[in-house]
């Protein structure tokens, strides 16, 4: 048996030999990942070393190529889609389309996993909405409507939606793409207050390597077909091994 089998539930998300591309083809090959409950992992890597492919793998919107996923110790294809959305949320950068929803509308979203078949909201449901909203600093814009909001507060509102599904887990690619630096960093901030209020695990994709050293517990280092590098920010950057990296 394989050393990580039997630390398996030691760990709240871990891979084993995950293969993950598109059309059965691997882009990224035998992933071994071992993330404990309450941490940030960031995923780096040059443009095109598949860091999207691997977060839509997890996210469960790709189907892995080869080896497993687990979550919480079971197998992550094993949950069924209500089951996963109470434990998992994902936000991913296409552009999110919402005629005439509000910026609060498009938080309360994140309770439909909860509301049952009409997404009515109970009392408790709002209180989470505007908690939520409180936190990630949207309040102040929820009455506006989302499609008129700016592409920094767009990634706000859609953090909050997925903090409003309550996850135990959140899968966020480029969460900080469209954001100046006060708001990277304040974006970044929050996600450490879930981390340490909540015991929310993160898996993100980061391409501002000073930020991903300073946010992260778990740095994972893609290029070319296999994983370059995985483990704490001390470990991974080392300066030659990030001159290597993005050459």
């Amino acid at each position: 048996m394989h050393e990580m089998d039997t630390n398996r539930k030691n760990y709240y998300f871990s891979t084993e030999k995950m293969c993950v591309g598109y059309g059965g083809k691997p882009l990224v090959k035998e992933m071994e990942i071992a993330l404990p409950k309450g941490e940030i992992l960031s995923l780096i890597g040059p443009n095109g070393a598949g860091k999207s492919t691997v977060l839509k793998s997890i996210a469960g919107q790709l189907q892995l190529v080869g080896g497993a996923a687990y979550l919480g110790g079971q197998l992550l294809g094993g949950f069924r889609p209500s089951e996963l959305a109470q434990k998992m949320s994902v936000v991913l950068t296409q552009k999110v389309k919402a005629e005439l929803k509000t910026c609060r509308d498009m938080v309360a979203t994140g309770r439909y996993p909860y509301t049952g078949w009409f997404g009515v909201l109970s009392k408790e449901d709002e209180r989470i909405v505007d908690e939520v909203m409180e936190l990630t600093h949207t309040a102040e814009i929820k009455e506006q409507e989302f499609d008129k909001a700016s592409d920094g507060q767009k990634q706000r509102v859609m953090l909050a939606r997925a903090i409003c599904q309550e996850p135990e887990l959140v899968v966020l690619d480029e969460p900080t793409s469209y954001l100046d630096i006060r708001y990277k960093l304040e974006f970044l901030s929050i996600l450490q207050e879930l981390r340490d209020k909540k015991g929310l695990t993160v898996i993100m994709s980061l391409h501002e390597l000073d930020l991903a050293k300073i946010v992260s517990d778990k740095i994972l280092c893609l290029k070319g077909e296999y994983v370059e590098r995985y483990g704490t920010p001390e470990e991974v950057f080392e300066a030659d091994f990030m001159e290597r990296l993005f050459g």
